[in-house]
Formats: structure tokens, C-alpha cells, sequence
């Protein structure tokens, strides 16, 4: 189970006005437990793409990164770790400054 130390919130601009809701870019830094497949040294954080639509807002993507040097790690976090991540974003998006 992962667990988030910090994180940041940025609304993302759509000069265009193509896509529907809008769209917020969190960087998240968690701890893994040692014992975890996703442990890496160092650390890792979260970049998410998440989307609100009037009431309704979901995980469009994200991504996990090693902290020291900001490689791309391909592993995807389980079904329980996706609920969580996705209800601390609906939880803290609305902090994003505009």
C-alpha cells in the first residue's frame, strides 16, 4: 500500500476550449514499504491527470516516477491504491490555484 508524504496541485489550461470539465495535474510523493513491488530507492512520486465535470470527477491518467532522477517507473498501483489516489484528488483539487 502506498501512502502520500506531500503533494502539489496545478489547474491545467485549455487555451482551446476542446476538452470538456477541467483538468488538474497533481504531483504526488509516497512511501512505499520496502517489502512492496513498487519500492524503489529513493522513493517515488505520482503525476496525475484528473478531470472534473460538473459533479463528477475521475482519474484520467497517471504515471509513476523515481524522485532522484525522474526515470519513468511501468508498474501500475492496484485496484485499491487507484480508489484511494482517485478520492484524495477529488478531495484536494479545488486547492489548485488558477
Amino acid at each position: 500500500m502506498v501512502e502520500i508524504e506531500a503533494y502539489e496541485v496545478e489547474k491545467v489550461k485549455d487555451p482551446f476550449g476542446i476538452l470538456t470539465g477541467e483538468r488538474y495535474e497533481f504531483k504526488l510523493e509516497i512511501e512505499v514499504a520496502e517489502d512492496d513491488e513498487l519500492y524503489v530507492e529513493g522513493g517515488l512520486y505520482i503525476r496525475v491527470i484528473y478531470r472534473v465535470d460538473g459533479e463528477d470527477g475521475k482519474i484520467v491518467r497517471y504515471a509513476l516516477h523515481e524522485r532522484i532522477n525522474d526515470k519513468f517507473v511501468d508498474a501500475e498501483l492496484e485496484d485499491e491504491e487507484e480508489r484511494m489516489l482517485e478520492s484524495f484528488c477529488g478531495e484536494h483539487f479545488s486547492e489548485a490555484e488558477e
